[in-house]
């Protein structure tokens, strides 16, 4: 897929932050268990969070994380941002040294337009969109 699984379970942990009530700090290693996430991972992926203004964090007994703003301010590619992992345009699908639309491979009209279906999706989906269940909602229709 077009995620790496960095990016994977940054999304997974901000879904579950999203759905905690307002104020409330979740410990690390209760982020950890509710995501499905490596403890040691989820060190380095709240760093990124918190450095970016997406998550805040507190050190301490009562420390954790928390969402740092409203949940329907946070896109899902505000995320991806923060992780420096949004897809990257000049990447070829089909492995040539980068996507050249004006000598394109056989894949790059297919992969440009699940790219920029990707994106659009990334853009318009925040963490209100999560649902409680942890469903987010259909992809819109291309």
């Amino acid at each position: 897929m077009l995620l790496s699984q960095t990016s994977e379970y940054a999304l997974r942990a901000m879904a579950h932050l999203a759905r905690e009530p307002e104020g409330a700090w979740v410990s690390g290693r209760d982020l950890a268990q509710a995501t499905r996430v490596p403890p040691a991972y989820v060190g380095k992926v709240m760093r990124q969070l918190v450095l970016a203004g997406l998550v805040a964090g507190k050190s301490g007994k009562a420390g954790g994380f928390r969402v740092a703003r409203p949940p329907a301010s946070i896109r899902f590619i505000d995320v991806l941002d923060a992780l420096d992992a949004v897809p990257d345009d000049e990447r070829c699908a089909f492995g040539l040294d980068r996507c050249d639309p004006d000598s394109p491979c056989h894949l790059h009209d297919n992969w440009a337009q699940l790219r920029n279906f990707f994106l659009q999706w990334a853009e318009n989906t925040t963490f209100a969109d999560v649902g409680p269940d942890g469903q987010i909602p259909e992809l819109p229709k291309a």
